[in-house]
């Protein structure tokens, strides 16, 4: 069934393809992986009309022949050489490339040799929005294998719990947690786990430290693990002991704003509305300029990517993406809230992949 997936993901990409004598040479290990599965690859795939090929070294060729099975996998010993061969058994001349993803020195590399064998390398745009446009729509597997690594990391999140009391590191509560994604199943974590407590957590992206959990403090959780390649990512902010009636407040607005976002989401909807339905509560409650990110952004193979929920975008949502919802308000220099689900869209709406509690948790 995977095999299946595979073929028609490449058949899919194609369609970038204008005639026989032009290929897509692939060379984002991601995205070599959504394509035939394989992710360990320092290698390249390159994709003709007519055939498919995984090149890699020495190091993965076994592991690669028995995972892949969409395309032909090539041991090579020089890349660029065995590349060539292939390019011109298949009669190409011309190659397109990733553009967002490969180094001016890599691509130099290839270029020399191929300008020596008069074949044309086009290093536009044209491949990177081919993949985009497959990627931003999951399949039924994708989700699955989202919905698995969400479950980790709420297993995970619910375990470390028991721990967070006053007298603990941010750091600490950072490591156990990474520990029990793994114990539990992840690969690896979507991110490096945003930990805080106190006045960190008017940092959106603060990094966990030394600083100790103190009663009265609001504690910030952004976490995420990986399943098969594939990220999860969710927001949860709980209050340690007791929580201010100022604490209260803007955790209630910045509730208010997820939910309301929450809610416009369905195939058919502008990005740029979903932001506007949490920011407009956050604006009207007097907190505009304490929050200054997007409401949500893509997730996927990469812990970001399209496609982007700001104020700016344009997209329209359909059915099969999967985005996030994540409003914040933050306070310098006191306390900041955050709440995040990851959602994945459908015809009349919206499915919430995260199962975890939004009411406010005082430990």
């Amino acid at each position: 069934m995977e095999s299946g997936i595979f073929s028609e993901r490449i058949n899919a990409l194609r369609t970038a393809l204008r005639s026989p004598s032009e290929a897509l040479l692939i060379t984002n290990e991601k995205n070599i992986g959504y394509l035939c599965g394989f992710f360990k690859s320092e290698g390249v795939m390159l994709v003709t009309l007519g055939n498919a090929y995984l090149f890699v070294d020495f190091r993965y060729i076994e592991s690669a022949q028995k995972m892949v099975s969409s395309c032909e996998v090539i041991c090579f010993k020089k890349l660029n050489d065995d590349l060539l061969r292939i390019i011109k058994e298949q009669g190409v001349s011309k190659v397109y490339f990733e553009a967002s993803d490969i180094s001016v020195a890599r691509y130099s590399s290839f270029k020399k040799v191929f300008d020596e064998n008069r074949i044309e390398c086009d290093c536009s745009n044209t491949l990177d929005e081919s993949i985009s446009r497959l990627r931003i729509i999951k399949d039924k597997s994708e989700l699955d294998k989202l919905i698995k690594a969400q479950k980790i990391a709420e297993k995970s999140y619910l375990e470390v719990l028991n721990y967070l009391k006053p007298g603990v590191s941010e750091k600490e509560i950072a490591a156990r947690l990474e520990y029990f994604m793994k114990l539990n199943g992840a690969v690896d974590i979507s991110f490096d786990l945003i930990t805080i407590t106190g006045k960190k957590t008017s940092l959106p992206h603060g990094i966990p430290s030394d600083d100790i959990v103190k009663n009265g403090d609001f504690f910030t959780f952004d976490i995420g693990a990986v399943y098969e390649g594939y990220h999860s990512d969710t927001t949860r902010t709980v209050a340690i002991g007791s929580a201010t009636d100022e604490m209260k407040e803007v955790y209630s607005i910045v509730l208010k704003a997820q939910l309301a976002a929450l809610d416009t989401i369905r195939e058919g909807a502008l990005c740029c509305d979903i932001d506007k339905a949490a920011r407009q509560i956050i604006e009207t409650s007097g907190y505009g300029k304490c929050f200054g990110h997007a409401v949500g952004h893509g997730v996927g193979l990469d812990i970001h990517e399209a496609p982007t929920v700001s104020p700016k975008s344009d997209t329209i949502l359909k059915a099969g993406m999967i985005i996030t919802d994540e409003p914040g308000i933050y306070l310098p220099d006191k306390f900041g809230v955050r709440i995040e689900d990851t959602v994945f869209v459908t015809e009349n709406g919206c499915k919430n992949l995260v199962n975890l509690p939004k009411e406010l948790i005082i430990l």
